[in-house]
């Protein structure tokens, strides 16, 4: 659906701006995930804060995907780039000046917006410069997300281990503009080519069918839980199914369609698959520190080592793609990463290092096939089926995903913590074991409080 110069001879500088560009959104991901607990004793912050700044860094994600997936079409993917450079360099900047929990909150928002728009437009500019093979180098952009995981963690390591914590925090963030610097540097003098959809001359109202009615309602329903959770006042669900509903009949009345049920499909699985991945990867390092073993950083390695493992993976995506297909590989990666999380939940010490690397190998190719997918099935719906995908699978994953670990893990540790108390009252020659560190406690007994 492109032209064929393009087809034949495409512009791999552009292609690798993208890719570091990916990085970035990443690199800042990685540094946040593993130096929260440093800023939470640096802007001495609550647990309810530290939840705040966690959602500002995945909400304005997911509302930036879609709205510039509805308007890059008619701006262009350069303005959308430039923008999403001005925002990464404003925000980094407004982070190395936070001074409390409302300055970092805003930049870490802004952060957010500029990762969102990030995705908005390298997903469809690397689908249209391989449009006969989107699944594998839709796969290889997406490398980019764990090489700048595993690279975000590795200076939060290395830069964080002074006694200095906000000094630390200060450096760590600093190494973000790392990756922008370049990412700008080679984005700003490349051409990009027409989006394939008005290449092939595929009208607006069109490219809306494929999502149709029953997709805007289950992104409109996932939609306004995150505005209004931004705006502090949550909504209740009869209002969010309410405002869905005039939506979805809105589009419906405009479309005539009630969407492409494979991509409704698609939609309702995204959500699971983005929990899969990214809302365990989130959890991933504070978890850790309560099983692993009395190593340095063990979490932080951890991290490192399976992003490490997916980009590698991911690299290497396209024969591994043809022996499958796309639906293959998904069902499979599913398979695989269930049992790696299983293995997981039942893992310490050291035995955590094998069902890391199950897991790892399980999600490798969840989310970046599953965006190959849909842009090989549903060309017509152009950058907004393949953008809606992200968002849903970031909406989900704040809405319901992420909440519904960190409820369990609460009451998890409440379970855990009581079995303490009771051994600790026994005594020691009724076969009382030697009682968990005073820092397991303390995680403990902060978890217990929120409940």
């Amino acid at each position: 659906m492109t032209n064929s110069t393009t087809a034949i001879r495409p512009d791999m500088r552009l292609f690798w701006a993208c890719f570091i560009a990916l990085v970035a959104t990443s690199f800042v991901f990685g540094v946040r995930a593993n130096t929260i607990g440093d800023l939470q004793a640096t802007f001495n912050l609550s647990e309810q804060e530290k939840g705040a700044i966690n959602g500002a860094g995945m909400w304005p994600f997911a509302l930036s995907i879609i709205f510039f997936s509805l308007i890059i079409d008619r701006i262009g993917y350069k303005t959308v780039a430039v923008f999403a450079v001005i925002c990464h360099a404003v925000a980094l900047i407004l982070t190395l000046r936070a001074t409390g929990y409302q300055s970092f909150y805003w930049s870490t928002l802004l952060v957010s917006v500029g990762n969102g728009t990030v995705e908005a437009f390298v997903n469809p500019v690397v689908a249209t410069l391989f449009p006969r093979q989107k699944a594998k180098w839709l796969n290889i952009l997406h490398a980019g997300w764990p090489a700048g995981l595993a690279l975000g963690a590795l200076f939060a390591v290395l830069l964080g281990s002074g006694a200095d914590k906000a000094a630390n925090l200060r450096w760590a963030y600093g190494a973000c503009f790392i990756p922008v610097v370049i990412y700008a540097a080679l984005i700003l003098p490349r051409q990009f080519p027409a989006n394939e959809r008005v290449a092939a001359g595929v009208s607006y109202r069109d490219m809306l069918k494929e999502v149709g009615a029953v997709g805007f309602f289950i992104i409109t329903a996932l939609t306004v839980p995150a505005v209004s959770q931004m705006m502090s006042q949550p909504a209740s669900l009869p209002v969010v199914l309410a405002i869905a509903s005039v939506v979805a009949i809105a589009m419906g009345l405009y479309t005539r369609s009630l969407g492409n049920w494979l991509f409704i499909f698609v939609l309702i699985t995204i959500g699971p698959l983005a929990t899969t991945e990214l809302g365990t990867d989130g959890w991933m390092p504070d978890l850790l520190k309560l099983s692993g073993p009395d190593f340095p950083h063990f979490e932080t390695w951890i991290f490192v080592y399976t992003s490490v493992i997916m980009t590698a993976l991911r690299f290497y995506a396209g024969p591994i793609v043809h022996k499958f297909s796309p639906i293959g590989l998904l069902v499979i990666g599913a398979a695989i990463a269930v049992v790696g999380l299983l293995c997981l939940s039942q893992s310490a010490g050291w035995v955590i290092l094998g069902a890391a690397t199950v897991y790892a190998l399980g999600k490798t190719f969840l989310w970046s096939t599953t965006l190959g997918m849909v842009s090989e099935q549903f060309p017509k719906g152009g950058a907004l089926t393949l953008n809606g995908v992200s968002a849903v699978g970031v909406l989900f994953l704040g809405v319901l995903g992420t909440p519904a670990i960190g409820y369990k893990q609460d009451l998890d540790m409440d379970k855990r913590l009581s079995a303490t108390e009771n051994v600790a009252s026994m005594p020691r020659s009724k076969g009382r074991k030697n009682p968990p560190s005073s820092a397991v406690r303390r995680a403990w007994t902060r978890r217990r409080s929120r409940l």
